[in-house]
């Protein structure tokens, strides 16, 4: 009862958000005394989990979690890992797909959709194919159906290729019901994945992926396309760890002056006056300034590791969102710079018509590189500086062989284990005695000083005479 009382809930929250959910699954998973229930959106665009809530079984206590559950604990919901096989198309439906290349693995699925990894077949290059069933008589928000939406996707990603940081089509096959998009494969997995291993990134390694974004969200940009579903998920990563931006399944073509009003993407991410735009019939709609706004969660996501907006409440995040209020809480923002702290504030702006562009974005200080004023060249400073680099090099390299200090209590109990000591006993011996002395731990270290040698004894005698015989 309880599960179907939150799976209803969370469906009506979906539909106020006009949000697109032509099929939902739900999922009760257990661990130890905590169960999550989650509520996942089969849509065409790979959307995120919706409503996530974690449960104690023993008190019943509720609660959220700062940042979406890894998209693993539920993505095999309502298939059987056994069939994967069986459920690809017939070879008489797509022969020239079969021709080219031989399909593998599933990756991932969607309602209509299914990625699988395939290898072409002359050349061994690996690639992902995403395969559409355009057979169901299915239709997205603006009316289109699959064959459409898909047509339109292939559109879109012709029109912004030819760019490092945008995933690229390879190869596309279509047929009567199924729709085949061969595109490159990145193996290290979506940017979602790689920030849920590390949990928050450094300045330094958010630099380099938000410079690559803005890079490619300007080359989107400038060929009058608007991406609308920006987030960590749709962004890949490649073998050298570089970003790709991928699904354009809500990406539209768009004038400079043309103006949308239709909802779409991931609640999290969307800009005010997307959310406006849906709300209100007297709105101006929206223009590409809605994906910067997704930059600006973004970058905040991976400094710190939780989005912006965030509330276990979903209306009270869309209310955040719509007043623009977040902040550089303590302790996570104490040790970033104020610089990309600058940069998020120019991203995350109410209003679109001041809000940074992608091309002044790359331009902002956070990717200035800072160059020290080189003084006039001192050779004497110079050479002095090397030497110390030297000295200070042998010094730590020999580190591991200078003794570890040795305590009074351990010499006092057993000097003869210490080695440095133990030298120094058995050399003090073989001075006196002229030659080793029952050489051992186990020997009596004692009658190394207690017993007085026959040649000592013999000196001290003929030295008393000497003394006698001058007296006398």
């Amino acid at each position: 009862v309880e599960v179907l009382f939150v799976s209803i809930i969370s469906i009506i929250v979906c539909v106020l958000l006009n949000a697109i959910i032509s099929e939902t699954q739900i999922r009760v998973l257990s661990e130890s005394v905590v169960h999550l229930w989650c509520v996942w959106p089969q849509s065409q665009s790979s959307s995120a989990v919706i409503v996530c809530v974690l449960r104690c079984s023993s008190c019943g206590h509720t609660s959220w979690p700062r940042l979406p559950v890894q998209r693993e604990m539920v993505a095999n919901i309502g298939y059987n890992n056994t069939d994967e096989m069986d459920d690809l198309p017939d070879e008489d439906v797509a022969k020239d797909f079969y021709i080219k290349y031989e399909p593998k693995e599933v990756l991932g699925r969607g309602v209509s959709s299914t990625v699988r990894r395939c290898v072409e077949k002359e050349t061994g290059r690996e690639f992902a194919a995403k395969i559409i069933d355009v057979s169901a008589d299915l239709e997205d928000s603006q009316g289109l159906t699959l064959r459409e939406a898909s047509l339109r996707e292939i559109n879109i990603l012709r029109l912004s290729a030819g760019h490092p940081y945008i995933i690229e089509l390879h190869d596309v096959f279509e047929s009567n019901t199924y729709v085949f998009l061969v595109f490159e494969l990145c193996k290290n997995g979506e940017l979602f994945d790689y920030l849920t291993s590390v949990v928050a990134l450094s300045e330094k390694r958010t630099k380099a992926i938000m410079k690559q974004l803005f890079e490619g969200l300007h080359y989107i940009h400038s060929h009058n396309v608007v991406h609308r579903d920006l987030k960590p998920e749709n962004i890949l990563l490649d073998d050298n760890l570089n970003i790709k931006i991928s699904d354009f399944g809500f990406a539209r073509g768009i004038s400079p002056k043309e103006r949308l009003y239709d909802l779409c993407g991931t609640p999290g991410y969307l800009a005010p006056e997307l959310l406006r735009a849906s709300m209100y019939e007297n709105s101006d709609g929206y223009g590409k300034e809605v994906d910067l706004w997704a930059c600006g969660v973004i970058m905040y996501t991976l400094l710190v590791g939780f989005p912006p907006f965030w509330h276990r409440k979903q209306m009270i995040m869309l209310r955040n969102i719509m007043e623009g209020k977040y902040e550089f809480c303590s302790p996570e923002w104490d040790d970033i710079t104020d610089q990309p702290k600058d940069l998020i504030k120019k991203l995350l702006v109410i209003d679109p018509s001041e809000r940074i562009s992608a091309a002044d974005a790359l331009k902002h200080g956070f990717f200035q590189t800072v160059r020290s004023r080189v003084g006039p060249f001192n050779a004497r400073k110079t050479f002095k500086l090397a030497i110390m680099t030297v000295r200070a090099m042998i010094r730590i390299k020999r580190l591991k062989h200078t003794p570890e200090p040795l305590s009074l209590e351990m010499v006092r109990i057993n000097p003869y284990k210490i080695k440095t000591l133990r030298k120094a006993i058995d050399g003090c011996a073989f001075r006196v005695y002229h030659h080793w002395v029952k050489r051992g731990e186990v020997q009596n270290r004692a009658a190394l000083f207690e017993n007085r040698p026959k040649i000592e004894a013999k000196l001290l005698y003929q030295e008393s005479l000497i003394v006698a015989n001058i007296r006398s």
